[in-house]
């Protein structure tokens, strides 16, 4: 009882993780670039605060919006084929035992095991759909609020991203003295925010952190110099 309650705070790390690192990797990285942006076109910060905010607001909505149309696209799929095999069972059972001791077999179990767990399985009806879920389609059951969860950790993780890069224009008047302030304080963001989600998805973590700060530092330069090119 105690693994399966370990198994699920597992799982909702991880999704609550991967949603952080969605949400704070756009939000380091297109706000500092628009930022940058603005600053090669106006001196005055407010202005570059005023866009920096609308965009945060913006990109958080629409970063959550996604993570919910995701979540909640996850949830549809797995209602959808739920159906399909409360169906199956229903109307094809022989075949759904046989696709059950197909599994079996493929474990190696001898051919008495493998009627005696079909047949186990086959008395509890949800008992037997759920292992279909399982391991015949390889669907976990999601969580009914991933959705919302979700929407709310990107979004949430979008805007404290985007303050970062933001935050010295608050503060400095002249945009190109606080844009030196925000690359610097940007870039460590994204090295540490490189350096953890590299380890999470097992990249090797200094080749991952400086190839993050890498890609922020590239959009922020970029929209710099168009900004400088136009003006």
């Amino acid at each position: 009882m105690q693994d399966h309650h370990h198994e699920e705070e597992h799982l909702q790390s991880s999704d609550f993780l991967r949603d952080v690192v969605i949400g704070m990797s756009d939000g380091l990285t297109v706000p500092f670039a628009l930022a940058a942006g603005l600053t090669g076109a106006v001196a005055n910060s407010s202005i570059v605060v005023i866009a920096g905010i609308a965009e945060i607001v913006a990109g958080s909505i629409a970063m959550g919006l996604g993570g919910y149309l995701s979540g909640k696209t996850e949830q549809d799929h797995y209602n959808s084929e739920l159906r399909r095999e409360h169906e199956e069972v229903e109307r094809i059972p022989e075949l759904e035992k046989k696709e059950v001791k197909d599994f079996f077999e493929n474990l190696g179990l001898s051919e008495e095991i493998q009627i005696k767990a079909t047949e186990e399985i086959a008395k509890d009806k949800k008992q037997w759909i759920d292992f279909m879920m399982k391991f015949e389609l390889g669907l976990d059951k999601p969580d009914p609020q991933r959705a919302k969860k979700s929407a709310f950790n990107i979004g949430i993780s979008y805007a404290v991203g985007g303050i970062i890069p933001l935050s010295p224009y608050f503060f400095i008047p002249d945009s190109r003295e606080a844009l030196k302030f925000s690359i610097v304080a940007t870039l460590i963001c994204l090295f540490i925010f490189g350096y953890f989600k590299s380890r999470m998805t097992g990249v090797p973590v200094l080749s991952g952190a400086l190839k993050v700060m890498l890609i922020g530092a590239l959009a922020a330069a970029a929209a710099f110099g168009v900004a400088l090119l136009f003006k």
